[in-house]
């Protein structure tokens, strides 16, 4: 999934309104697995200057980059985390890494040949789902608006107890970039598709 939905998504199954003050937290372990993947982004294009298609088919793919995507991606380690803080009392502890198991979670079933090792360091595996959240050869279209709606519906749900007003603008940007975007390249490809006719 993208990354803004998984903090919107989590705080319609997390947040609630009588706790107001958890909603920074678990929108921050919607985002963290993600924040290396971002930060490696940066480094690859404007740093070392590397062309897009050398960043995401060799770059990415480097073992040091994939063992930092795996780490943060990891739902083991992210258990143990919050059996740590549990005992501990940790409470804002526990929901980030709820937060971020969520993450983790919603990744897993659509992501294709990029998927995690969600199982780091005990395993390897990658679940290699037949859907994609991006590729249109695996589903990646029909995915992205499943996606668009369910981010769509957890804002609904989420708006109310979202007290501050730079959060339900996110909300509301969020939205309208998916929806305009969508809007934007299908009406791409339908010119493109009816142009060839």
């Amino acid at each position: 999934m993208k990354t803004p939905s998984h903090a919107i998504i989590n705080l319609a199954i997390l947040g609630k309104p009588q706790l107001p003050q958890a909603n920074l937290i678990i929108a921050i372990g919607g985002i963290l697995p993600d924040i290396p993947i971002f930060l490696f982004y940066f480094w690859a294009k404007y740093i070392a200057r590397l062309p897009a298609a050398t960043i995401w088919s060799k770059a990415y793919y480097e073992p040091f980059v994939q063992n930092i995507v795996a780490l943060f991606h990891s739902i083991p380690l992210a258990v143990i985390g919050l059996l740590i803080a549990y005992y501990f009392g940790w409470q804002s502890v526990q929901i980030l890494l709820i937060s971020m198991i969520l993450h983790s979670l919603g990744d897993l079933p659509v992501h294709n040949d990029d998927a995690h090792r969600h199982f780091f360091p005990f395993s390897n595996y990658r679940f290699i789902s037949p859907f994609s959240y991006w590729d249109r050869k695996h589903y990646g279209s029909i995915v992205s608006v499943v996606e668009m709606l369910l981010v769509l519906l957890s804002t609904f749900r989420v708006f109310g107890f979202v007290n501050s007003y730079v959060g339900k603008t996110l909300l509301i940007l969020v939205n309208c970039f998916y929806w305009i975007g969508y809007v934007y390249f299908s009406a791409r490809a339908w010119l493109k598709f009816t142009s060839e006719r």
